[in-house]
């Protein structure tokens, strides 16, 4: 069945550009040339992923991006002409998974809406009882179901974004073992570490601040200088 993107962009010629050229691998193309009105239509129809423009008539790109996360759990691309990193940490920040520039040429932006398609769409020659074995990760007070897409802390859930509950996951079913920028970001977005690229770190500091963990002295996310992240495996039964 092929997938569908909400495509929300005011340039109708790039619209046309971009909506085309995703058409020819088999997407279905939802477009709107405006704001007003995508929170309603994901509500009534959740679309597979949202490719979402900033600078927009009506409500803002960041609004309906913070607005949609309150409620769908599904890849958010905003594809914006403002190549600021404070803009890119701010999209991060509301629960945004990627941010690319217009720039960008279309087959990239392709790679990245199919990577991000990959983390959240099961795999059709998984069977049912492997997904099951590997489903469930259980670290004293904090429980994480893959399938079902939900985390618990101290008996309460954790209300993480589609990229934030991918990176949690993917750091806890390598416990114990570092993983680097690059490694995460080509596990978790399909590109590689630049250098300068931050999303990591800013993940990073969200998942530590909802589990409680000391910025300043990190135990249960370790940072390991020069080499990357390590989820701990002993502290939370320590609690």
């Amino acid at each position: 069945m092929s997938q569908r993107i909400l495509f929300v962009e005011d340039d109708l010629e790039l619209a046309d550009l971009i909506g085309s050229f995703l058409r020819s691998f088999d997407f279905t193309i939802d477009h709107r040339a405006d704001g007003n009105n995508v929170v309603e239509s994901v509500k009534e129809s959740p679309p597979d992923l949202v490719l979402l423009d900033v600078m927009l008539p009506g409500k803002d790109g960041l609004t309906i991006c913070r607005e949609l996360r309150t409620f769908f759990s599904g890849p958010i691309v905003i594809l914006t002409s403002l190549n600021s990193d404070m803009n890119q940490i701010l999209g991060f920040e509301i629960g945004a998974n990627d941010y690319v520039v217009k720039t960008t040429p279309p087959a990239v932006l392709l790679a990245r809406i199919r990577a991000h398609l990959r983390q959240t769409t099961p795999s059709p020659t998984s069977s049912p009882q492997a997904a099951s074995q590997a489903s469930q990760v259980n670290f004293g007070q904090l429980q994480i179901d893959v399938r079902n897409r939900t985390a618990t802390y101290r008996n309460e859930p954790l209300h993480l974004s589609t990229g934030d509950f991918d990176l949690l996951w993917e750091l806890a079913r390598h416990a114990g073992d570092i993983l680097s920028r690059d490694q995460l970001l080509k596990t978790l977005r399909g590109i590689e570490y630049d250098g300068l690229d931050r999303s990591i770190d800013v993940a990073i500091s969200r998942l530590r601040k909802k589990l409680g963990d000391d910025p300043n002295e990190p135990r249960k996310i370790k940072t390991i200088r020069h080499k990357g992240y390590l989820f701990a495996t002993d502290i939370w039964w320590q609690e």
